[in-house]
């Protein structure tokens, strides 16, 4: 849910292909703004709704340029997610950015940040119940 289905529904901008990877009630999403230090972090996601709109904008932003390499390809080979950490029916992954995307125009998209997924069993199955993104990657110091 954090890798594959992620990156083709975020490529195809179509929520519905990880709606079900979430868990609506309690959603929390706090944007650290590519910053080590909490101070600067943000509640930028207070419900799944807030989140999905934001996610939208950005997934079709995206579909609208132009890239001089396979965009699929490029953000599978950026993505790592090795560290995951169960405790019960909760679990804790650290998904990470590391690289970059060649668009047609010569320019770069430096693809470059880390995200902590909470997630939890729910109704049989492991979805996302919240995250804090968009943090720096490697984090420093703060």
């Amino acid at each position: 849910m954090l890798v594959e289905r992620d990156i083709d529904a975020f490529l195809s901008a179509d929520w519905s292909k990880v709606a079900g990877d979430f868990v609506e009630e309690g959603f929390i999403g706090i944007d650290g703004r590519h910053n080590v230090s909490p101070d600067k972090w943000r509640l930028a996601f207070p419900s799944l709704n807030a989140y999905c709109n934001e996610w939208l904008r950005q997934a079709q932003d995206f579909a609208r340029q132009s890239f001089g390499e396979d965009p699929r390809t490029a953000i599978f080979t950026t993505t790592t997610l090795e560290d995951i950490e169960i405790e019960g029916d909760m679990a804790l992954a650290r998904k990470k950015f590391d690289g970059s995307l060649k668009k047609t125009d010569g320019s770069v998209d430096v693809l470059k940040w880390q995200t902590v997924y909470y997630c939890r069993l729910h109704q049989g199955r492991w979805k996302i119940c919240g995250f804090t993104g968009y943090l720096p990657n490697p984090m420093g110091e703060a």
